[in-house]
């Protein structure tokens, strides 16, 4: 069961109105499925979109946000709750640790770490937690591409590169995360709280 999703997303609405509509599509979609959203803090770009949408169909909403971007007012005010920590990693850490699952929307430089990290988080045993690319419009498809030729490659294991779903449908997607099994790694590596 995820009570609590991470999205990671875009500061910037782009330029396809199909990333718009599918934040704030699925911002409501988390709502209605009383599903905490838990991302980046702004109010700005696809991030405000889709916290906005959350809000307004009743959803709790979760922002944690660095100071130095809160302080140059691009935080939200209105969330239900809102964590100003003192960095990016202190920022990331926290998202993690509130979050039950991850997924990425259509985003820029740190979308892509943000989602990176958690996999790899995943891949490497610290968490035990679903990721997902939304893709909407086919926005992540040639970077799935590149990792599958990574597979073929030999440089990313084939069960490591299934470890994220992906998917065009939000609601599929959300279905998918919630049924999620995570493969068995390494007996050495430790397991930590996030």
């Amino acid at each position: 069961m995820i009570a609590s999703l991470c999205v990671f997303c875009g500061s910037s609405p782009g330029r396809d109105p199909a990333f718009a509509a599918a934040a704030r599509g699925f911002g409501a979609l988390l709502a209605r499925e009383r599903i905490t959203l838990v991302y980046g803090g702004g109010h700005v770009g696809l991030m405000g979109v889709l916290a906005d949408a959350a809000l307004a169909e009743g959803g709790r909403v979760v922002g944690v946000i660095p100071r130095a971007l809160w302080d140059r007012e691009v935080g939200h005010r209105g969330t239900t709750e809102m964590h100003v920590v003192e960095t990016m990693h202190e920022r990331k850490a926290m998202m993690a640790s509130l979050a039950d699952a991850f997924v990425a929307l259509p985003g820029g430089l740190g979308t892509l770490e943000e989602i990176f990290e958690v996999w790899t988080w995943g891949q490497l045993g610290i968490h035990a937690k679903p990721c997902g690319f939304f893709d909407v419009a086919r926005y992540y498809a040639p970077l799935l591409a590149f990792l599958d030729q990574a597979v073929e490659r030999g440089l990313v294991r084939p069960e490591h590169r299934a470890m994220a779903m992906v998917d065009e449908d939000g609601e599929r997607l959300l279905r998918r995360l919630a049924e999620y099994e995570p493969p068995r790694v390494a007996k050495w590596l430790t397991r930590s709280e996030v």
